[in-house]
Order: structure tokens, then sequence, then C-alpha cells
């Protein structure tokens, strides 16, 4: 279940990939020159290029981590909605933020795709009961 505001990781990935940029320009343009190493314009914007897929790439993969509700322990998975991916008859899997569980409900046929919800775990196995 996706609960806090992704807003601040957003601006800071900005702010630190702007001012990251502004020190491997003054890194190339102004302090390499001194020790003699001379780097084209061209050489300089392929760098800043470079830099910026990687910068967008590794925001792409942390951002969705940032968006999560962190867990602390097995039981505060209990009430959290999950989506059955193979049917429950009883047993079965469940998806419940992004993992993978084995299940069992506690009546009757769920199947694949349905919303339920966490209401106890055994083990490494849940109860679950179709969402009202």
């Amino acid at each position: 279940m996706k609960t806090r505001s992704g807003r601040w990781h957003t601006v800071y990935s900005i702010i630190v990939s702007v001012l990251q940029a502004a020190a491997i320009a003054v890194l190339v343009i102004i302090v390499l020159p001194v020790f003699g190493i001379n780097i084209p314009i061209w050489g300089t914007v392929s760098i800043l290029t470079a830099y910026a897929v990687f910068a967008y790439i590794m925001y792409r993969i942390s951002h969705p981590t940032v968006l999560f509700k962190p867990v602390t322990s097995p039981e505060a998975i209990i009430g959290r909605e999950a989506v059955i991916e193979a049917d429950l008859s009883p047993e079965g899997y469940v998806r419940v933020e992004g993992e993978l569980w084995k299940a069992a409900c506690t009546g009757g046929v769920l199947y694949k795709g349905d919303i339920v919800v966490v209401t106890g775990i055994e083990g490494l196995k849940l109860t679950v009961e179709k969402k009202v």
C-alpha cells in the first residue's frame, strides 16, 4: 500500500542532480585545464549527458521504494489489502505490498484478481477474507 508522498524525493533528486552536474562541469571546465588536461566542449557535453542519463535511471529505480510504508514485523501486515495471484480454494497465493505470500481463505473459494484483507498470520502463511 503506497502511503507516503514521493514529492520530497523528486525535489531532492532534482536539486542533487543539478548540483552534481554543476560540480562535474566545474571539474571538467576549470580544474582539469589547470593540470593540462583539456577536454573539448563535445566531450564535456557527452560527460554531462551520460551523467544525466545515469541520474534519471537511478531516480526511476529508487523512487518507488520511498512510496511504501516500512513494515517492522510480520504482524504489521495484518489488516492490509492483498490481490489474489493464484485461486484460493482454500489455499493459494496473494500479493501484499509487492510480496508474494502463501495464503488460505476462511470461507469459500476466491479467484485470481480478487481483493482480500489479511486477517492473520501463522508462520509464513496468511489468513485472508474477501474485502467487503
